[in-house]
């Protein structure tokens, strides 16, 4: 049997539940101490690894912690601390630094491991709404996670205690990215298979056309003969070198139309007469999402490449760039 909503009733809790959940993002802003920074030395300083541990609802926001510290060139992984009691503390090393998190500081599963993580030597930190807590009261640094109240009705659900949690992990993950001059280079080593990586990773030397496929005329070529290589490659342009093969300018179908708008007879001109000198051009060195920046902010459409002497190497355009998935 369908029920029906009331629609107002459900965009008034909504709304109290994003109202709830950011308030308890904001009130961490001020309660951040020396304790933080206490916390991100620990984790700058680690000789192991970062180890995120975290039962229920901790447990999945733990493992997303442990994620954005891994991508984000802090290594970290997630422990189940039920599974650590049966042979997972074999994970965890003196030179390790772990993250426990519980909102009520007293998960029976993560104090069942404490001991164990004391024994080895390894520095705990704790993210708990409860700062007194066993949890608390035993780690190294403690990190006040606490909330007013649940966005459940209910105030039982881990909601926006779970919120805050992540949004904590999320300001050390950031906040020791910047201490490592953390880059975006380095970002994309670290997703080489999605569409970031791509734009991060490629460069114009791995997509760029070369050799018969980089249309090419000299100066002094005829705006026919110039016409019909620009129609060979496809590219809209021809690239304009002299005899060392120097790039001097480039001719694309805009200068053709520009001239034919003046009234110009395009029979009776060479291309040095009517091509864009000073052209803009690329190392092979560079990002393909450069290039895509440089055409977007210049509205052109394709670029030449060179060595670091003007020489051509190759071209590229838009078009090209939407193959490699650069944009």
């Amino acid at each position: 049997m369908n029920q029906i909503l009331p629609s107002s009733k459900a965009l008034e809790l909504a709304q109290q539940v994003l109202r709830i959940e950011a308030d308890a993002i904001l009130a961490l802003i001020n309660r951040l101490d020396s304790s933080f920074l206490d916390a991100l030395t620990l984790m700058l300083n680690c000789r192991g690894r970062v180890i995120v541990c975290g039962i229920g609802k901790s447990g999945h926001i733990g493992r997303k912690i442990a994620s954005t510290l891994a991508s984000t060139g802090t290594p970290a992984f997630f422990v189940h601390p039920a599974e650590a009691s049966h042979g997972d503390l074999g994970m965890i090393t003196a030179n390790d630094v772990v993250i426990g998190i519980s909102n009520s500081g007293e998960s029976g599963e993560l104090l069942n491991i404490l001991p164990s993580i004391k024994r080895q030597g390894a520095h705990l930190i704790a993210l708990t709404g409860k700062p007194e807590s066993t949890l608390g009261r035993n780690a190294d640094v403690c990190l006040n996670t606490a909330v007013e109240q649940e966005a459940c009705p209910l105030n039982l659900a881990p909601t926006a205690s779970t919120t805050a949690v992540l949004a904590m992990g999320d300001a050390l993950a950031v906040a020791l990215l910047d201490a490592r001059g953390f880059g975006a280079e380095d970002f994309a080593r670290s997703h080489p298979g999605g569409s970031l990586g791509r734009k991060l990773l490629t460069r114009l030397c791995d997509v760029m056309r070369t050799g018969d496929a980089v249309p090419t005329v000299g100066p002094e070529t005829s705006i026919a003969e110039a016409s019909r290589e620009i129609s060979r490659c496809g590219i809209g342009m021809t690239v304009v070198v002299d005899n060392s093969h120097k790039i001097v300018g480039i001719l694309t179908d805009g200068d053709l139309r520009r001239a034919i708008a003046l009234g110009r007879d395009l029979t009776a001109l060479s291309v040095a007469e009517v091509m864009t000198r000073n052209p803009r051009l690329m190392r092979g060195g560079k990002l393909a999402a450069e290039a895509v920046e440089i055409m977007e902010r210049y509205q052109i459409n394709q670029i030449p490449v060179a060595d670091d002497n003007g020489v051509l190497l190759g071209a590229i355009n838009m078009h090209d760039l939407f193959r490699a998935k650069a944009i």
